[in-house]
């Protein structure tokens, strides 16, 4: 092999050595990957490690609010609460709820409607409840629904019986109502769940 050539390939070695070791200093300085470096994870605003999400604009906000809510988990006490005379607690959690998991089954087929008037109040729903309603229950004998009756909806207890099918009202001031004509437009969902004030 020619002395120019081994000259240049040693130059070349050389060149490339120096250059590693600039390079590794300088990123000492500037940054870059380097072990132990970087915030420690399990650290900052959410103590645990964190990952980035593409997401829509429109959600930022709602998502914002869930992750500052902790997802809406709500502590479960692993204690009953006695409704007659007082016992010692058990003051520990059992576990968190999420209340949305918690009422709604199917949430793409539930919906909230607010309840007007007193025609339920022995089934323990009362003028300004919330009522939770899914639309993908088969309605049985006895389910409370949501009906929609002349171009409104009504709450009531779904009846079937020897005379026919009625709808019930919970409240004796009111009287029931026979349904002539049922189809799958007539009842909007089975009420699952009543959310109200105390």
């Amino acid at each position: 092999m020619p002395i120019n050539s081994i000259t240049k390939s040693l130059k070349a070695k050389f060149i490339e050595i120096i250059f590693n070791i600039n390079y590794k200093k300088t990123m000492k300085k500037r940054g870059g990957y380097r072990i132990g470096a970087g915030r420690p994870k399990g650290q900052g605003k959410y103590q645990e490690p964190t990952k980035p999400l593409r997401v829509p604009l429109s959600l930022i906000g709602k998502i914002t609010d869930f992750i500052s809510n902790k997802g809406y988990c709500l502590p479960l006490y692993n204690c009953a609460v006695q409704a007659g005379f007082p016992s010692p607690a058990d003051d520990y959690i059992a576990q968190d709820i999420d209340l949305n998991k918690y009422l709604i089954r199917h949430p793409t087929a539930t919906f909230l409607v607010r309840v007007v008037g007193d025609s339920m109040i022995k089934a323990g729903i009362n003028q300004d409840d919330v009522l939770i309603v899914d639309r993908s229950l088969e309605v049985r004998n006895g389910n409370i629904v949501i009906v929609a009756i002349n171009g409104e909806l009504t709450v009531k207890r779904f009846i079937r019986n020897s005379e026919g099918l009625f709808l019930m009202p919970e409240n004796d001031q009111y009287q029931p109502i026979a349904i002539r004509e049922f189809n799958e437009n007539t009842i909007w969902g089975v009420v699952t769940n009543v959310i109200h004030k105390v």
